[in-house]
């Protein structure tokens, strides 16, 4: 790869995990398909993607822990429940062929931007909900499937995880972002990356344009969601879940 090459996939990385950071989730949207598109072999892509993903998740960690205070104990709930998914999705992935999963995605993607596009007041103050034992064991058991889906498939589970806290358990969106980006940025692919860097393999010497890009592009995404407030992030969410679902849905149909 020569320096023109890394320099796109660096600017891409940026672009991908800024707008990712701000929304909660969706750096796959664009970030994937151009390692694809430059000649990684699906298997490769994907893992590639998930290394440089942890990397977003530490750039967004960096800013949120200036100023945001995550509840630790409901950090490792969210971490016991997703990550065993995370696992087995990763391990059963590159053995199927995901076409008709990922047009399943994509329209209940598209659908959870529009149902929040319709929700105006949805995430904009926190309002704590499902706290007792089933709230918990529900919760638990869909984050459980969204950890699947993160190990399995490409784009947008981070932002089912972003649209879950705020739906279910009543965080706003600032707060639920940072939870993603945090746990899922940081735990959740970092798992599916070992899983995936074990079980296949890892395009080592295209990993230092996608890591400077994700770091920073990670950092700039969670100043703005920070220094903006609820209504820019969920406008944000909502943009790039619209984004990610109608792109998932036309790559199925491909």
């Amino acid at each position: 790869m020569d320096f023109f090459d890394q320099f796109l996939l660096f600017v891409i990385s940026l672009v991908a995990n800024l707008f990712s950071a701000l929304a909660g989730g969706g750096a796959g949207l664009l970030q994937l398909p151009a390692l694809l598109f430059l000649g990684l072999p699906f298997g490769v892509a994907l893992a590639t993607h998930k290394v440089a993903s942890v990397f977003l998740g530490l750039g967004a960690t960096a800013r949120h822990m200036k100023s945001s205070t995550l509840d630790w104990k409901f950090s490792a709930f969210i971490l016991a429940m997703g990550l065993p998914g995370v696992v087995l999705g990763a391990s059963i992935i590159l053995q199927v062929d995901d076409r008709v999963s990922q047009g399943l995605l994509g329209l209940l993607t598209l659908g959870l931007g529009l149902y929040s596009w319709f929700k105006p007041g949805l995430g904009q103050i926190t309002e704590a909900a499902n706290r007792d034992l089933r709230g918990y064991l529900l919760g638990g058991l869909v984050l459980f499937v969204i950890g699947g889906l993160n190990g399995s498939l490409t784009s947008g589970t981070g932002l089912f995880v972003t649209l879950w806290l705020v739906r279910w358990f009543g965080l706003d969106y600032k707060s639920a972002v940072a939870y993603t980006l945090v746990l899922v940025g940081i735990f959740w692919n970092g798992s599916g990356a070992l899983t995936l860097g074990i079980l296949g393999e890892i395009e080592w010497s295209w990993l230092p344009a996608l890591i400077l890009g994700s770091l920073i592009g990670g950092y700039l995404g969670a100043h703005f969601a920070i220094v903006k407030g609820n209504k820019l992030v969920k406008r944000a969410f909502e943009i790039v879940t619209i984004l990610v679902g109608v792109s998932l849905m036309l790559k199925a149909m491909s």
